[in-house]
């Protein structure tokens, strides 16, 4: 499977995956709106999947899919399995024992983790019971990352890209079926969560087995290819578990703001990641297997083209969805949420916070870019120190921002810092070699740019002249949200076929091209 088809596979099913997702907190802000038990339930879902991406899909993979691609580059799929197998055992010896400690000390991690809510014994009460119903979640999740890393390895992405569908599907069923017989639909959907991870597990527990890989339980042993598993993984950890600390700040800043702060900040992050994950998360799941395949085979040139028409393909994709919700940040919200116990109110402050995290969504998605370029060379410290500085930057700009912007300032603080992460990644990168922009990619750059800034003043403009009309009723504003994004793509594409900034035939082209195929003279054109 080729780069781009690999990057439109997996963004196919997430944004099917994210589509549902939006179904899903279009639920969840109808029966519980911002209040309380919103926040209460959100915290909860946040422990489990700060876990998860610390120990699986940050650390873990960073460090198993390269060592992975070489074993079955050296060994074929009888030693790769073994690997996969191995690793597994490794990732519950640690992961069983971590759930056990954190269900038994959950109300000091909640207090650590959202400490303004101490004062508030019924929403603090309400936090540790679901996150402890949530919990094991992390246990079957860790599992899925570790099978979708051996799937993707093997050019096959759709079951794993898919697997997130089941968890909002589920979460959608909890709200609607469970809240009637539990004390709260906090209750429901953190039972919710639980089953989804069992059922994502046995969804990817099938795909392997088909594939010849079926990851049957192996005893935990201390081999030499577990061994360079661990030396690799143990600075990814701490650079994901600082990555994950980072994001969580935004809950403990958020926990000393008056209530709803939390549930504003997790509807609006909830919209900013459609893109960043239909588009980002896809493209670097698509690259880290190409690129340890090519540098493993000394196909250094191959790489470096990959690398750049995935930052191409990501800026493409993402300037464009910056200027469209910052243009439209307040009916978005509006159209999606509110009813019921989202009221008018919440919808101001949500859209505030959507477009400060819009600002960084371009950067958020270059950083999925960049990582495989430090991973795939087996490199795992450096971001290391990069997130470390990220994080410095993100606590000073939340203390001078926190006090005159309250919960939007937390979400401006998030960008920039995220900012200075990438263009510190690419600088380190740079320097090293491993990134050098070809004259495509220069050329292009600045017409995107341009492309997306206009497209936003036309859709802003839009919006304006027919907003008495979309506050008419919910279809009138569906049908003109619509409207207005689909506009907003049209004259989008229209301007980038003017400024020559992407080549449309070029991208067909790539779409039937095999990974690491040099790009032909025609693809280097401005």
């Amino acid at each position: 499977m080729s780069f781009a088809r690999a990057v439109a596979s997996i963004g196919g099913f997430t944004l099917l995956s994210r589509i549902a997702g939006f179904a899903r907190d279009m639920v969840i802000a109808a029966i519980m709106g911002a209040g309380p038990v919103a926040d209460a339930f959100f915290i909860a879902f946040k422990l489990p999947n700060f876990f998860r991406r610390l120990f699986a899909e940050g650390a873990f993979n960073q460090a198993f899919i390269p060592l992975f691609a070489g074993a079955l580059h050296e060994g074929g799929k009888d030693a790769a399995r073994r690997f996969a197998r191995e690793a597994q055992a490794a990732l519950l010896t640690v992961l069983v024992p971590l759930t056990a400690l954190m269900i038994v000390f959950m109300p000091y991690v909640v207090a650590a983790l959202a400490p303004g809510i101490y004062g508030e014994p019924a929403t603090y009460d309400l936090a540790v019971t679901l996150s402890r119903i949530a919990f094991p979640y992390l246990l079957f999740i860790s599992l899925v990352s570790l099978q979708a890393g051996v799937l993707n390895s093997l050019d096959r992405f759709g079951h794993a890209a898919a697997a997130p569908i089941l968890l909002n599907l589920t979460l959608i069923a909890a709200a609607l079926g469970l809240t009637a017989y539990l004390p709260t639909a906090g209750h429901a959907l953190a039972w919710g969560v639980f089953i989804a991870g069992v059922l994502q597990y046995l969804w990817l527990a099938v795909a392997c087995a088909r594939d010849g890989m079926g990851l049957t339980p192996l005893m935990p042993r201390f081999s030499p290819r577990v061994r360079n598993l661990l030396l690799l993984a143990m600075p990814a950890a701490l650079g994901s578990g600082l990555q994950q600390i980072n994001s969580m700040l935004d809950v403990v800043w958020a926990s000393f703001l008056p209530t709803g702060a939390i549930s504003f900040l997790y509807y609006a992050d909830r919209i900013n990641q459609l893109p960043l994950g239909v588009v980002g998360v896809a493209i670097g799941t698509a690259l880290l297997p190409l690129l340890s395949r090519q540098i493993r085979a000394d196909n250094h040139d191959a790489a470096l083209a990959n690398q750049n028409r995935a930052i191409e393909i990501a800026l493409l994709l993402s300037l464009p969805a910056t200027a469209g919700i910052i243009a439209l940040h307040e009916p978005i919200i509006r159209i999606l949420f509110e009813r019921g116990a989202f009221d008018a109110a919440a919808t101001i402050a949500t859209s505030n916070a959507l477009a400060a995290f819009a600002i960084g969504l371009p950067a958020f998605v270059l950083i999925k870019v960049l990582i495989p370029g430090f991973s795939a060379r087996h490199d795992t410290k450096t971001p290391l120190y990069i997130v470390a500085g990220s994080i410095a930057a993100n606590v000073a700009l939340n203390l001078a921002l926190i006090g005159p912007l309250q919960h939007v300032g937390i979400a401006l603080a998030s960008s920039i810092s995220g900012w200075l992460n990438v263009l510190l990644m690419g600088f380190i990168l740079h320097r090293r070699g491993h990134l050098k922009f070809d004259n495509q990619l220069r050329t292009r750059l600045p017409r995107l740019l341009l492309a997306a800034i206009v497209m936003g003043l036309a859709v802003s403009f839009g919006f304006y002249a027919l907003s008495v009309v979309m506050r008419d009723s919910f279809a009138a504003g569906v049908i003109l949200l619509a409207l207005l994004v689909g506009g907003g793509g049209l004259v989008y594409g229209a301007l980038v076929l003017l400024l020559k900034a992407a080549s449309f035939s070029a991208l067909r082209t790539s779409l039937k091209r095999q990974p690491g195929v040099k790009p032909t003279p025609t693809d280097t054109d401005a």
